[in-house]
This record gives structure tokens, sequence and C-alpha cells, in this order.
């Protein structure tokens, strides 16, 4: 029974899978599906385990309920799409960055899956962009300890280009920009490739704009500035095409008036 506590203290969230197979080692054998059903169903009513989802399970730790423990729900949703990658407004918060906290976690991933719900946080699992091909998950993805245990989530380099790429998926232009105003240092070099392999004029031209309005915060060199200004498009595009604005000619690009004002800063 200690090698199993040992497990669950290891492994605050983790998939009937992974049990599974921390025992087959344990045992030198393989263990049945009854067993290992008989085995989680026993420490759920003795209230050492909660059923997130199914087959998936978190730690409740000695000293509290089922219903009272806390869950690292990052876990959860590293866990619930073992082959995802945190990504978008969560990498944000996870690098610290995000202005505001959301109740939504986001995790790229390769499959068509649907939102599931616990404890008040939804959890999205989203497409991964078809331009990024077999590197969807491992292109400016890097791993980050939570609880003694790597989760995969997007570099900030990769967040930066993606919360531009995708506002929507950002929290909208007012939170982007004053959350990637939390940044102090950016390789440029993989800004500048990844936005090539998303191959978007439009967010080429996003991410120049907010470059050069943040070239002395980021120290961002012409030269970098140069490269982006290749990729923009051709002929002129809406930075949001629900709203209007005025025109960044270097950018080809249409700017609403709140983000090109920072309107949100006018005293209420």
């Amino acid at each position: 029974m200690a090698a199993i506590q040992d497990f669950f203290f290891q492994h605050p969230v983790f998939r009937r899978e992974e049990l599974v197979r921390h025992l087959e080692a344990q045992k030198g054998r393989g263990l049945s599906a009854n067993t290992a059903r008989e085995l989680l169903r026993y420490h759920q009513v003795r209230g050492h385990l909660l059923a997130v989802r199914r087959g998936l399970y978190a730690f409740v730790r000695p000293g509290f309920s089922p219903a009272s423990s806390p869950v690292d729900t990052y876990l959860v949703a590293s866990k619930g799409v073992p082959d995802g990658v945190l990504a978008y407004h969560s990498a944000l918060e996870l690098h610290g960055l995000a202005y505001s906290t959301f109740e939504t976690i986001q995790v790229v991933t390769k499959r068509i899956l649907r939102t599931w719900h616990f404890r008040g946080i939804d959890f999205r699992p989203i497409k991964a962009a078809q331009a990024l091909g077999d590197e969807a998950l491992t292109l400016g993805v890097q791993t980050m300890d939570r609880s003694g245990q790597d989760i995969l989530v997007t570099t900030p380099e990769r967040t930066f280009v993606d919360v531009l790429d995708r506002p929507d998926l950002g929290g909208g232009w007012e939170e982007i920009w004053r959350s990637l105003e939390g940044l102090s240092i950016l390789s440029f070099g993989e800004v500048v490739a990844y936005v090539k392999r998303l191959a978007n004029a439009t967010t080429a031209s996003r991410v120049g704009y907010f470059l050069e309005q943040h070239r002395d915060l980021l120290s961002v060199d012409e030269t970098v500035l140069a490269s982006l200004e290749r990729l923009r498009p051709t002929g002129v595009h809406y930075m949001d095409p629900r709203e209007g604005g005025h025109l960044a000619q270097r950018w080809n690009l249409i700017v609403p008036d709140r983000v090109a004002s920072r309107r949100w800063e006018e005293p209420q």
C-alpha cells in the first residue's frame, strides 16, 4: 500500500494507464483491467482519489475531503489531453504574463476534441494550425514543472505570436496588449521563424506593428522589423475585421483606434 501512496504523492493528477504502468513495473507482471478498476474504486471510496473525468484522477491531499482538496487545473489540462500543449492565454498565465486570469484553459492538439468542465473551469482543446504540420506540438514548445510533473507549454516566443495570430484565444486586444507588455526579452530569431512557418501575412503585420510600437521596451532592432515587413500582405488588411481604424502604412494594416491610442488607459 505504501508504494501506491508514494505514487499518489508523486502524481497529484494522473491517468489510469500511468498507475497501471507503475504497478506493473513494481510487480514485474501485467495487471488485469478488473484489478485496476477495483483498486481505483477502493481508493475513491476511501476518499484518497477524486475522479476528474473518465480515466483521469486527482490525489486528495491529507486533511482534505475530495470536494475541498486543491487540484492543479493546469495538470488536469495536460493529463486530460496527453498529446497536447498548453497554449494561447493559458500559456500567458503559465509564463506569468497574463494581465487577467481566465476560467478557460486552452490545450493545442492535433485531434478534434470536445471542451469539458471541472470545478468551474472550461478545458478547451484547440486544433493546431494546419501550417505547422507535424511540428505543431514540438515547435516552440518547452517543458514546465507543475507539482513535480512536467507539462508542455508554448514558449514565450510562440505564445507571443500565437495570441496575435488568434486574438480570440488571447482574450482580445486590450488583454493581449497589456499582457505582452509584461515581456522583458524575446528571441527575435525564433519569433520571425515562427511567423514564417505560420505563413499568415496578417499575423506578420500584427507582430511587426506590436514590435515597432514597443521597440524601446523590447530593444527591437530594425533588421527584425525589416524581416517582418517582407512578410506583410501586399494589400491592406484589417487588424480586426470587425473594426475600422487608421492605416499603419509600413504594415499595410488598418489598426483599430482603441488599440493605436491605447484607449483603455484613458480615465473613466
